[in-house]
């Protein structure tokens, strides 16, 4: 199974777009989301210096179009990349990444969140001397106790022996004089405590945007930051992303459901680097691509066709006559009272739960439709994104799906 992933901000490094923009597809699809986007995307991502290119309003759309722009040079066709993809993720800013990519929002819609995020957040920075360290080895307890013993956030979870601590300057400087023993810290070249409360000022303005915008669900699995589950709703994953500019990363739980579902395989949009080798700790016996050039586009083409499985994930796109349900993660299926074959459930109805040795989850109805058959049964171990029911939309006065 393959799995396609987004770094988020702090991967970028000056002069990273040099080499695709000889490609004149490349260049000029960036010159139209420049024109988005109201930035010089070209000129950041070739001139720019590394201080310039870490301003988060500059940051954030920079890494958003170089991800989506040379996804589309790896799928020219995207129906191809859906078919391929058997999950896909984001980390952070590289959620909106993804989430373009598997169809929720056009790149232009995707251009636009990310132009505002990347103000809102750089405006809630200037508030006040704000930043992000890595900690890196330690004792899992004693990083935690000691992130929050300085008042400091744990913004992103990133797996096995990294932990990212967010707060003031003021409370870095405490961490780091006085580390979690056998630790590492490592300055990031981040403008602010990201996924933490002093981003709260960018939430308000996001979800007010937000109510604007028409989403699709998406074609493929595509995780969660808050938690690692599958989200199968478009509107559902564009609230995840408005409220994960101030709460914390679970990259951890991301790289738990890509075992749960066997990935095989795991390549990473440019800038890459840093997800994959996250992952090379993580997920051991994965093969790992980090696509930088498009000189790698051949080979990454064949990492695709080595590693994704078409059948994996054609379940998962709907069409006119039924739609599905899917399990937004690992464990063991119970039906609620009283959904059956026939009965025709609301949005945000539950179907039942999914229960684990970490929680129980709900599943909801993203649509309204009628059940027309089960495709699990009570008690049955499912996987994340396993189709639970079918079900038969409904659908509004013109023919639509609801």
């Amino acid at each position: 199974m393959l799995a396609i992933v987004a770094p988020g901000q702090g991967a970028q490094t000056p002069g990273f777009l040099g080499p695709w923009l000889a490609e004149p597809r490349f260049a000029d699809r960036l010159r139209w989301l420049s024109t988005v986007a109201g930035l010089d995307l070209a000129y950041y991502g070739t001139e720019a210096d590394a201080e310039t290119i870490r301003d988060t309003a500059i940051a954030q759309p920079l890494l958003v179009a170089a991800g989506l722009v040379a996804a589309l040079e790896l799928f020219p066709q995207p129906a191809d990349g859906f078919q391929r993809t058997g999950v896909a993720a984001g980390h952070s800013v590289g959620e909106i990444t993804a989430a373009a990519a598997v169809g929720i929002l056009s790149a232009e819609q995707a251009m636009v969140f990310v132009r505002e995020r990347g103000q809102q957040m750089a405006a809630a920075s200037a508030t006040l001397p704000t930043s992000m360290m890595a900690v890196i080895g330690g004792d899992a307890d004693e990083v935690m106790a000691a992130i929050e013993a300085n008042g400091l956030t744990a913004a992103n979870n990133n797996g096995t022996g990294q932990i990212v601590a967010a707060g003031t300057v003021e409370q870095l400087a405490a961490l780091q004089a006085n580390p979690p023993a056998r630790a590492r810290l490592i300055q990031l070249s981040v403008a602010g405590a990201f996924h933490t409360v002093h981003m709260e000022p960018a939430v308000a303005h996001l979800a007010q945007l937000s109510r604007a915008i028409t989403t699709h669900d998406p074609r493929t699995r595509l995780l969660s930051n808050a938690d690692g589950q599958v989200v199968q709703s478009g509107r559902e994953y564009l609230g995840r992303l408005v409220k994960q500019v101030a709460n914390p990363v679970r990259w951890d739980l991301c790289l738990q459901t890509m075992a749960d579902l066997g990935v095989t395989g795991l390549l990473e949009l440019p800038p890459a680097g840093t997800l994959a080798g996250i992952a090379k700790r993580n997920l051991k016996g994965v093969e790992l691509f980090s696509l930088n050039t498009p000189d790698q586009i051949p080979a990454a083409q064949e990492f695709v066709a080595k590693h994704g499985d078409g059948a994996s994930v054609s379940l998962l796109n709907s069409t006119p006559s039924w739609m599905l349900v899917v399990s937004p993660g690992k464990g063991e299926f119970h039906a609620a009272e009283g959904v059956d074959v026939g009965v025709r459930l609301e949005a945000g109805a539950a179907i039942g739960t999914v229960s684990n040795l970490r929680n129980t989850i709900e599943v909801g109805m993203a649509h309204p439709g009628t059940i027309t058959e089960w495709l699990v049964e009570d008690g049955d171990p499912v996987a994340p994104g396993q189709p639970l029911i079918r079900l038969y939309p409904a659908h509004d006065s013109a023919g639509a799906a609801s």
